[in-house]
């Protein structure tokens, strides 16, 4: 199994950037495909994005299209998520799930097996 740990949520303003980090642990980072869910208050967890593991596909979510860029660090073990151009509305505790490599790409929280514990990010006006 893998654990994950986010980091680098905080409270920025409208129009910034921000970005997070997950760091895996245990088993070999490289097997699993990644992506990062949100949950906004009083509201379900959302598909945000994700990317193969080589790195070399990305999927992203419509409402962060162009404004978020997924990436990752095999070598480091780590997952990122740049946010520019924030908005208030992306304020949410940001979450990275690992999921089986042929489930890349998968918008679906139920394909990923593992979580971390989430990190918040919060979007002033």
């Amino acid at each position: 199994q893998v654990q994950l740990v986010e980091s680098g949520g905080g409270l920025v303003q409208a129009g910034g950037s921000l970005r997070l980090s997950c760091a895996a642990s245990g088993r070999t980072f490289s097997s699993y495909a990644m992506g990062w869910f949100r949950r906004a208050p009083g509201k379900e967890r959302d598909f945000v994005a994700a990317i193969s593991w080589f790195g070399g596909s990305t999927y992203y979510a419509d409402s962060v299209k162009g404004r978020f860029t997924i990436s990752r660090d095999n070598a480091k073990n780590t997952l990122y998520l740049l946010m520019n151009s924030l908005k208030p509305e992306d304020t949410a505790v940001y979450y990275c799930a690992a999921c089986p490599r042929q489930y890349s790409g998968s918008s679906r929280s139920d394909d990923y097996g593992y979580w971390g514990r989430g990190t918040q990010v919060t979007v002033s006006s």
